[in-house]
């Protein structure tokens, strides 16, 4: 029997649409939403018939909005509980007209210490592609003649690899690396996607994340992969309204990564191309079946054309290359 860790999240009446279609954007699926402004919305029904309202419902008057969710008790769990996390923290940082309330995230049953540490039992070595070995830093490996050993410690940031969409971007990533690239990693989380590009075989990384305990903990893996210095940039910062970043960034890119979510990518699109040099790629990953028409609508209309697309149980990659 599948064990389950409950996520609530508190924020204001006003923000719960949008929260709940990020969080499908994210795989969640299901949702429970308390909201004391169901209970008046309730109680002026000019046309409903009650001459009763039982406690449950009573206890709405009250109660501060949250929506709940589940994620599972295992490593893949984890990866969505961080992913969440990051998504909370940005509507946090972006909330000076106080539209999302007291905004904040609590685990249920379960204090967050521990959770960091007992979803850990959960990940062990595994094989991504055809030569690829992702191992946590507390796991040994003996490598096989063409192994390439991959080093992560995710921390409280998403990507572990163990994700459907990481692992897409990393299997793509492996074609598409011949060797001596410049790539360009936007939303790094725990910057896997940066230090396999380099055990590919690429030249140099340049890792963006909005958020700063994601760009440190990317640097830090950067580093216990014994990348040089000079091989890797990191920034912190959101390249769709920072410009200044934008330019800091640079362009002739031969690859750039985007695994995020559609929105996200959407509002990216316009963007890429100015990062990229002539027949680059472009590789886009965290797309839910539902979403994928629209993304790639956008991408087409900002000058791209697919190469090819991954789906691995609900979860869309794309390569895709400058149109010409």
């Amino acid at each position: 029997m599948d064990n389950f860790i409950q996520i609530d999240i508190y924020t204001s009446s006003q923000a719960i649409d949008g929260i709940t279609g990020a969080l499908t954007d994210h795989g969640i699926t299901g949702f429970i939403i308390q909201d004391s402004a169901d209970f008046e919305s309730f109680l002026e029904d000019k046309d409903a018939n009650w001459d009763y309202v039982d406690d449950e419902l009573m206890g709405l008057k009250t109660v501060e909005p949250h929506i709940t969710v589940y994620v599972h008790d295992n490593a893949q769990g984890a990866e969505m509980l961080a992913a969440i996390r990051s998504l909370i923290e940005g509507y946090a940082q972006n909330n000076s007209d106080g539209y999302y309330g007291n905004i904040r995230m609590q685990l249920a049953n379960v204090k967050e210490e521990d959770w960091a540490n007992n979803w850990k039992k959960y990940y062990k070595p595994f094989r991504v592609g055809k030569s690829l070995v992702i191992k946590p830093s507390w796991e040994e490996v003996v490598p096989a003649e063409g192994d390439r050993i991959l080093e992560i410690d995710p921390a409280s940031t998403f990507g572990t690899g163990q994700h459907h969409t990481t692992k897409l971007v990393m299997e793509t990533l492996e074609n598409v690396i011949k060797g001596g690239e410049r790539v360009l990693d936007l939303g790094c989380g725990s910057g896997i996607l940066s230090i396999a590009a380099m055990l590919f075989g690429a030249d140099s990384v340049t890792m963006c994340d909005i958020f700063e305990n994601a760009v440190k903990t990317a640097s830090e893996n950067v580093e216990k992969n014994n990348i040089p210095a000079e091989k890797y940039r990191a920034f912190c910062g959101n390249i769709i309204d920072d410009e200044a970043l934008r330019g800091k960034l640079g362009t002739g890119y031969d690859v750039i990564c985007a695994n995020i979510v559609a929105d996200v990518i959407i509002g990216m699109s316009p963007l890429f191309g100015g990062f990229m040099k002539d027949g680059a790629r472009l590789i886009v990953s965290g797309i839910i079946d539902e979403r994928m028409d629209e993304v790639t609508a956008a991408l087409s209309e900002n000058g791209f054309e697919t190469v090819s697309a991954a789906n691995e149980e609900g979860w869309n990659c794309i390569l895709l290359k400058k149109a010409e």
